[in-house]
């Protein structure tokens, strides 16, 4: 009990505290998934500051350290561009497409892409530090990287621990079908889901499981933790919370369609989306439906939230941005094609990409 108290403590701790993300530096910010930016607010219509153009779909959510934007395409290479300008300062070609998204941490870029590699450059120049060739299979998640351990799951059915200065194998755990969800990673302990409807918990430092949940279709959902609670969605149509130390049952709430979106959790309330079309907003302690909007197709976006809106994109081609308060719709942009990618929302621009092939950074008018 002691431990679960301390544990819950740390938790609230460490996502009550507002954070104004001068970086926005992974998929869904950080290793627990929070998606949050305490005062990142765009409450009007705002104004195009850019556009680039990539050459290809982009599904890859964009990482910003820096002042550099860095997002991954179907044109087969990573970019990285100048956040003020839209300006190209370098790309990394690859040997297939790039549907994940990478993490930048301590002056290195990580990520996988479809021609079973996982990669680290130089986040300054684009050259290449460190290669890593995985199974067959093609696709990785976005990585996590915690502690000089970079953590990623692959469609070659395994979870895999990298030393981030090296690319040495530390540790990789079989799963029971391939892994595009991205890990969250907290208090030493690896939360990650499989297309094969398995959620696990596996020991951060070892890769032995701690626990696991199955589900009654593919997980796509990435978890997020926060309050002491692991949630995530389901292909099966529902959405799952279980205690992130035992894995035990807390809630599970039905929307009826598939749910690929992956949640943030903040301040007591999970937002996210579904094949329904809505965003759903749900209370963290119960699962109990605080509102929900209809945002007019599929959702494959993943929320980020500030103080007062919700940003998230949809399959009928707009960026949406929603009041937390009561889900009303405040303003939405246009980007003309499917919003896939999860937008970045670092100092008071949203950086997000569409099937299009642009980038897009928004900012006030």
């Amino acid at each position: 009990m002691l431990r679960r108290f301390l544990l819950s403590l740390f938790l609230f701790v460490f996502v009550a505290v507002p954070a104004s993300a001068e970086d926005w530096p992974a998929f869904r910010l950080d290793p627990a998934h929070r998606a949050w930016d305490g005062a990142g607010d765009i409450a009007a219509t705002p104004k195009l500051d850019w556009q680039f153009d990539t050459g290809g779909i982009v599904e890859s959510s964009p990482a910003v350290v820096d002042g550099v934007v860095y997002v991954g395409s179907f044109a087969q290479a990573l970019f990285a561009i100048d956040g003020a300008t839209g300006e190209e300062k370098w790309r990394f070609p690859v040997g297939g497409l790039l549907r994940a998204s990478p993490a930048v941490v301590a002056g290195t870029v990580y990520f996988g892409a479809d021609d079973n590699k996982f990669y680290a450059v130089d986040a300054a120049t684009g050259a290449a530090k460190w290669t890593f060739e995985l199974g067959p299979g093609g696709q990785q998640s976005s990585p996590a990287v915690v502690d000089d351990v970079v953590y990623f799951g692959a469609f070659d059915k395994y979870v895999y621990a990298l030393n981030a200065g090296t690319g040495s194998l530390r540790w990789k755990f079989r799963v029971g079908g391939g892994v595009l969800a991205s890990p969250a990673v907290l208090d030493g302990v690896v939360y990650i889901s499989s297309i094969g409807g398995i959620l696990y918990a596996i020991d951060a430092a070892t890769g032995t499981r701690i626990w696991q949940m199955r589900a009654r279709g593919g997980i796509f959902s990435s978890p997020a933790v926060a309050e002491g609670i692991v949630v995530v969605g389901s292909d099966d149509g529902n959405i799952y919370a279980r205690d992130a130390l035992t894995g035990d049952k807390l809630w599970t709430v039905r929307v009826g369609r598939e749910v690929f979106s992956s949640p943030a959790i903040v301040g007591g309330t999970v937002y996210v989306g579904a094949h329904t079309g809505f965003l759903y907003a749900l209370d963290t302690a119960s699962g109990a439906e605080r509102w929900k909007t209809q945002i007019n197709g599929p959702v494959f976006s993943s929320p980020a939230v500030t103080n007062e809106h919700i940003y998230i994109g949809s399959s009928d081609g707009h960026l949406y941005a929603l009041r937390r308060s009561d889900g009303g719709v405040a303003w939405r942009f246009e980007a003309g094609e499917r919003v896939w990618t999860s937008p970045a929302v670092v100092g008071g621009r949203i950086y997000f990409g569409s099937h299009t092939g642009f980038v897009y950074a928004l900012a006030p008018q």
